[in-house]
C-alpha cells in the first residue's frame, strides 16, 4: 500500500510554475538548477530553494493553471528563474513532463522507509476501546507461545467463522496530569507490561511521575500489530488460526479489527490554522536522550485537538531555569533571602521542524524533517516559522 501513495505530491515542485514567490522566502545561495537524484524527497528538494519547505503545496494550490500536476523523476532538472518586477521569483521545471514511468519511481514528499512501521503496525486507541478489546487466554496444546499455523483461544470476541483480525500488543500508556495552580497540564508515558521485555520497546520515554493526588486523563493506549488471525470457531473462548506473525503470540495479547484504511493515502505538508496548548514531544525512537532528522516522535495532541496529517510545526526546547550565580552566589545570604529573584528562565531554543503523518484521537506521530539541535522529550511545538 505504501507504493500507492499518490504521485500528486511528486509533482508539486513542478507545479510552482507561474506563481510568484516572495523573494524573502527564497533561500540565500540557492542553486539556479537542480538535477533530481534517486533517493531525493520533495521536502529535501524544496529546502534547496525555499526557507520554508512546507510552503510548496500552498504555492501549487495558488496556481490555477495546473489541473493535473506532472511527476518528477530522477534525472529531471528543476530551474529557478528570476522575474523582472514584483520583487518575486518563479520556480519552473525545464525537465519534467508527462511520461509513462512507473509511479513508484517518482519522487515522494518523504522517504516512506522512515515511517513505514508507524503507518502499518502502530495504533493508539482510547481508554474505553482498549478496555473492551478481546484477549488471548491460551495457545493450542498448552503451548506458551503461538506462531504461524497455531490456534489461539480468545475471550470476548463477537465474530463469525472466517472473519479476520489482527493481534496487537500494548506498548505504552500516554496520559496527562493536571498542573498545579496556574500551571498547564503535563504529559507523560508509562511503558506497559511486555512480559519481561520480550517485545522490545520502540520508544524511549520519561519515567512515570507521581501524581500527588492530581487528576489525570488517558491520552491513549499505544499497541503494536504483531500477527494476523482468522476465526475458525466461535464461542467462549473462540478459536483463531494464526495466518501470519511477526512475534510469538502469548496470553494477554489483544484482538482488534483489521483497519480498512489504516492510514491516509495522501497528505499535504502545510501550516496549521492554530496550535493547541501543551503540545509536546512524548516519546521518540532509537535513542536514549535525543533524536534528529528522519526519526519519528510521538506527540501529545491528536485529531481531537485539530491536528491533521501534513501539519508542520516548529520544535522548541524550553529555556532552562537556572540560578544567577554571579549576583546570587551558592550558599550566600543573598540567594537564601531572595530565592525567586535568584532564578532566571533562559529563552527557548529553536530545534527544527516536524511533519505530522498519522493522527489518533489525542496522540499523533510526526517525522522530524530537519533541525539545528537534537529533539528532547517534552520539547514544545509551535506554529511553523
Amino acid at each position: 500500500m505504501l507504493k500507492k501513495l499518490p504521485a500528486l505530491f511528486a509533482g508539486l515542485l513542478v507545479a510552482l510554475t507561474a506563481f510568484a514567490v516572495n523573494e524573502s522566502e527564497l533561500r540565500n545561495g540557492h542553486p539556479d538548477t537542480y538535477t533530481v537524484k534517486r533517493g531525493d524527497t520533495l521536502w529535501d528538494i524544496s529546502a534547496r530553494f525555499l526557507k520554508k519547505p512546507w510552503l510548496w503545496p500552498e504555492i501549487w494550490q495558488a496556481n490555477p493553471q495546473v489541473e493535473n500536476p506532472h511527476l518528477i523523476y530522477p534525472g529531471d532538472v528543476l530551474n529557478l528563474s528570476y522575474l523582472n518586477g514584483g520583487g518575486g521569483a518563479r520556480l519552473s521545471s525545464t525537465g519534467p513532463r508527462v511520461r509513462r514511468e512507473p509511479l513508484d519511481e517518482a519522487i515522494l514528499p518523504v522517504d516512506l522507509k522512515d515511517i513505514e512501521q508507524f503507518l502499518k503496525n502502530m495504533r493508539v486507541v482510547d481508554d474505553k476501546t482498549f478496555r473492551g478489546l478481546p484477549h488471548v487466554v491460551a495457545v493450542e496444546e498448552n503451548k506458551l507461545r503461538g506462531i504461524n499455523g497455531n490456534l489461539v483461544y480468545v475471550r470476548g470476541l463477537d465474530a463469525k467463522p472466517g472473519d479476520a483480525f489482527v493481534v496487537v500488543r500494548p506498548t505504552n500508556l500516554y496520559y496527562s496530569i493536571e498542573g498545579r495552580k496556574n500551571e498547564p497540564p503535563t504529559t507523560h508515558v508509562r511503558p506497559l507490561d511486555t512480559h519481561h521485555g520480550q517485545n522490545k520497546m520502540i520508544w524511549h520515554n520519561n519515567p512515570v511521575k507521581n501524581m500527588f493526588g492530581r487528576n489525570s486523563s488517558v491520552l491513549g493506549y499505544e499497541v503494536q500489530v504483531i500477527a494476523n488471525v482468522q476465526v475458525t470457531r466461535t464461542g467462549d473462548p473462540s478459536s483463531l488460526l494464526v495466518t501470519y506473525s511477526d512475534f510469538e503470540i502469548r496470553d494477554g495479547d489483544l484482538i482488534m479489527p483489521i483497519e480498512a484504511k489504516p492510514y491516509d493515502s495522501q497528505y499535504m505538508p502545510r501550516s496549521p490554522s492554530s496550535v493547541p496548548a501543551s503540545f509536546e514531544v512524548l516519546a521518540f525512537t532509537d535513542a536514549l536522550n535525543a533524536v534528529g532528522p528522519k526519526q519519528v516522535v510521538a506527540l501529545s495532541r491528536g485529531a481531537a485537538d485539530g491536528i491533521e496529517n501534513g501539519h508542520v510545526f516548529t520544535i522548541y526546547h524550553p529555556g532552562d531555569r537556572i540560578t544567577d550565580k554571579y549576583k546570587y552566589p551558592n550558599e550566600g545570604a543573598r540567594q537564601f533571602f531572595n530565592p525567586n529573584d535568584s532564578k532566571v528562565t533562559l529563552p527557548q531554543e529553536f530545534v527544527g521542524h516536524v511533519m505530522i503523518f498519522r493522527t489518533f484521537d489525542r496522540v499523533s506521530y510526526g517525522l522530524v524533517m530537519d533541525g539545528l539541535r537534537p529533539v528532547h522529550l517534552n520539547d514544545v511545538l509551535r506554529a511553523p516559522e
